[in-house]
């Protein structure tokens, strides 16, 4: 049976990156010594039938360290990351927040991360819960952090993707998103313009505010601009920070 939840390191923190291609996932994976999930981006595949049999190959590639993606949050992905996710049982998946309930009930199981996309708004405590196809087309849908939460725990989520956070743009209202995370025993997932430099100071907010498990997104900042492979050197400085923040 593969193993479906991902591999935290330390039970605190596992690695988010993209994978450009099966052998570029395998050396992301060694590299973080197995404590990573590889992000494969739906919006790819013409149909669902293409992604579930390409995303196999990342399945056994890693030991199930998949990350099923939208696609820079793309709403309109939502219904086929739910399909195609029910059908390969991954150790994570990305959602927008209306996306949620779905994905949980496809995948018929706890194990899985279900995460759920908020965005910041500006003010401290308060996120966008309007990510979905529909929703994210309105004006937008403001909530206290705890709310979030509940909600997406009352449709099966595991976490909060925290998106796009533009790094330490928003660190404030941040503070306030991993604080109530801990509080609410909720996992957490900060996402966008996160890099070397900044990934440290990112992570230890959420770990020092007491967030059980965190796992941070690190995509175009360690992308090689010729290749588009994740550089899997820069997956081993990260996860070198990772040990440092954990022990």
């Amino acid at each position: 049976m593969m193993k479906k939840e991902p591999n935290y390191l330390n039970n605190r923190i596992c690695l988010n990156v993209l994978a450009n291609s099966v052998e570029n996932a395998k050396e992301c994976y060694e590299a973080a010594e197995g404590h990573v999930v590889l992000g494969v981006l739906s919006i790819n595949y013409k149909t669902d039938e293409a992604a579930i049999e390409d995303m196999q190959k990342y399945i056994e590639a890693t030991d199930n360290a998949l990350s099923v993606g939208l696609g820079a949050g793309n709403p309109n992905q939502s219904a086929m990351v739910t399909r195609i996710s029910a059908k390969l049982q991954p150790q994570h998946v990305n959602q927008v927040f209306t996306g949620v309930g779905a994905s949980r009930a496809l995948l018929n199981q706890d194990d899985t991360i279900v995460n759920g996309l908020v965005s910041p708004t500006g003010r401290v405590g308060y996120v966008n819960l309007a990510t979905g196809p529909l929703s994210s087309q309105e004006a937008a849908a403001e909530v206290p952090i705890e709310t979030a939460i509940a909600l997406l725990k009352d449709m099966g989520g595991s976490s909060i993707k925290y998106f796009p956070m533009k790094g330490l743009e928003h660190v404030e209202e941040y503070r306030a998103v991993a604080k109530a995370c801990a509080e609410n025993d909720f996992y957490l997932e900060p996402t966008g313009g996160i890099t070397l430099d900044n990934f440290e100071e990112i992570v230890k907010i959420a770990l020092d505010a007491g967030v059980k498990k965190v796992i941070p997104h690190v995509y175009s900042s360690i992308i090689d601009k010729e290749s588009n492979d994740t550089r899997p050197e820069d997956v081993q400085t990260l996860y070198n920070m990772m040990k440092k923040l954990t022990d």
